[in-house]
């Protein structure tokens, strides 16, 4: 697992263009269809109503490394409680950010769902963050052939240069269009998050949305804010419609553009890095932070953390992320 990481087409708008018979609708459908507008606005209200949203204030847990002695919860430690930066009790996160699939150290394959994880989460009475890596592909996925595949088929045209040297096994993924790229990537993201859905996570965080700042040195394409912002907005429509609240993974250039149609944010290192001003658009829409810290000594971050009502932890030095240490602002 990994982390330090600095569209699709409406039936209704088909059906507008299309005569109902050229689409196979039954009768009900063709009704619905036909429905008045604010009949429509009512039921895309309810569907999104029914979607969970974190309020501001909750706790979270950075989790994407199975821990061996949580093997019957997928690794996960879902009894985690460690006094925060604030002092007094200990403290336990509401909300868990983890893998979709198990630890392979764990369950000896890459492709086991962490259902045992969400369970146990739920249980608790908290709840679960799917993490896919949506613009870098990963050689350790199940599906990476089938990127391999396309990219090969296709003029060498979707992988790109490694993503780090701390993180050489997985490699840029071009979001543009012009082969039809993009339009495969986000193909590819929907049986992932099916399997979200499928495993019981509330929400998902798509990571790696920001190789527009990047630029062509470092990801190996040229890609451009407009065609980000493309992506991106394609991923959180492919979220909702699923029924799961979505993360903003850091591109905090684009946050004005992006905070209305994401739940949630999840930052990396915006401390170390002094550019943790963005982030409060999110805090203002009433939606919750999720900020960890690598390098950065709690003593130095949590302060201005919890005055600007972000939810920040300190994690382990070198990016690992295990269960433990896990240090809470609050």
């Amino acid at each position: 697992m990994v982390s330090f990481r600095s569209i699709s087409t409406r039936l209704t708008a088909v059906a507008a263009l299309l005569p109902v018979a050229a689409l196979g609708l039954t009768a009900s459908a063709e009704a619905a269809a036909t429905a008045t507008p604010g009949a429509a606005k009512g039921t895309e209200a309810a569907a999104s109503a029914a979607i969970w949203r974190p309020p501001v204030q909750s706790r979270w847990q950075y989790q994407l490394q199975g821990n061996k002695a949580y093997a019957s919860t997928g690794g996960i430690n879902v009894n985690i409680c460690e006094v925060p930066q604030t002092g007094g009790a200990c403290v336990r996160p509401t909300v868990f950010d983890i893998d979709l699939y198990v630890d392979a150290e764990i369950a000896g394959n890459n492709s086991t769902l962490n259902t045992a994880g969400v369970k146990a989460i739920h249980a608790k009475g908290a709840k679960a963050v799917c993490y896919i890596d949506a613009g870098s592909i990963e050689e350790f996925r199940p599906d990476y052939q089938q990127f391999v595949d396309w990219h090969e088929s296709h003029g060498n045209s979707l992988l790109g240069k490694p993503f780090s040297e701390e993180f050489p096994n997985e490699r840029w993924a071009n979001i543009n269009n012009d082969k039809g790229q993009r339009d495969f990537l986000l193909k590819m993201m929907e049986p992932r998050v099916d399997k979200c859905v499928q495993a019981g996570f509330d929400g998902v965080e798509f990571d790696v949305v920001h190789a527009h700042e990047e630029g062509k040195e470092v990801t190996g394409w040229d890609i451009s804010p407009e065609t980000q912002l493309i992506y991106n907005r394609a991923l959180a429509d492919l979220a909702h419609r699923k029924g799961l609240s979505v993360a903003l993974k850091n591109d905090l250039s684009q946050i004005d553009d992006l905070v209305s149609v994401f739940d949630y944010a999840v930052n990396e290192e915006c401390f170390q890095y002094k550019e943790c001003a963005d982030l409060s658009a999110f805090v203002r829409a009433g939606k919750p932070v999720f900020q960890v810290e690598y390098k950065t000594s709690p003593g130095s971050f949590c302060a201005k953390a919890n005055q600007l009502k972000f939810n920040s932890i300190k994690k382990a030095t070198d990016y690992s992320l295990y269960d433990k240490p896990y240090k809470p602002c609050k």
